[in-house]
């Protein structure tokens, strides 16, 4: 049956959506010796289909991972000099991308799946899917700081943020806070420019949630499979969303 072509390209564990119709663009992608065009459709049983001159396969069978990322490893799949990736983490064969990527000073819930159209599902900036963060700043925040979290902040690019949630979960004996932070969006490094332009440094953050996907009691580093209730819940969750 013919399909579109970014979406073999995706179930096959290439990519996300988004990606992939950036690899057709590119030309990179041939179906039966042609280059393709976006919005081509071809069939994986009968077409001959290569990525950079290499073919590309029937969609294997598809893993969903979650992860406990450790503070000092970068989220990608792709090693950069000596760092060690969330990849190096999951010592098991196939191409896994990471879905809602964290920087390398925060720790927390990782996503790793050949899911292809999940993983557009999950990162399209249209969709608007909850993460869930404990976030540790360094002074008690007053009315006024947890009112600009609330409402949307101006980074320095001229973005305002979208509305987040935020409460105090606990106050230390040295002035710092425990915050529960529920964003829809992910601007890169997002929450500690929340807290910079607010008076509030950030010093610690960990997500525990992405959509209904929670941490729970995974240890830092430690990772496992999801079941498959939990994987049918996160497809029916992003879908509603």
């Amino acid at each position: 049956m013919e399909i579109r072509l970014q979406k073999i390209l995706a179930q096959s564990g290439i990519g996300s959506r988004r990606y992939c119709e950036k690899l057709i663009e590119a030309g990179r992608v041939t179906v039966n010796g042609k280059i393709a065009k976006l919005g081509a459709k071809a069939d994986i049983e009968k077409d001959s289909i290569l990525l950079d001159g290499k073919p590309i396969v029937a969609q294997k069978p598809l893993t969903y991972i979650v992860l406990n990322k450790p503070k000092g490893v970068v989220s990608t799949s792709k090693r950069q000099f000596s760092q060690t990736t969330v990849r190096d983490l999951v010592p098991i064969e196939g191409h896994l991308f990471p879905v809602g990527r964290l920087d390398i000073d925060s720790e927390g819930l990782i996503l790793l799946t050949n899911d292809g159209e999940l993983t557009n599902l999950l990162t399209h900036p249209r969709y608007h899917h909850e993460k869930e963060y404990k976030v540790l700043v360094g002074k008690v925040p007053d009315e006024k700081q947890l009112k600009a979290w609330r409402t949307g902040i101006i980074l320095e690019d001229g973005y305002r943020t979208k509305p987040a949630i935020v409460k105090i979960i606990k106050t230390n004996k040295n002035n710092t806070a425990w915050l529960t932070v529920i964003l829809r969006e992910g601007k890169k490094r997002q929450i500690r420019e929340m807290g910079r332009l607010t008076g509030l440094p950030v010093k610690k953050i960990i997500r525990v949630r992405i959509a209904n996907i929670k941490l729970g009691n995974l240890k830092t580093g430690s990772w496992r499979f999801l079941k498959q209730s939990e994987i049918e819940a996160l497809k029916k969750n992003v879908i509603e969303n």
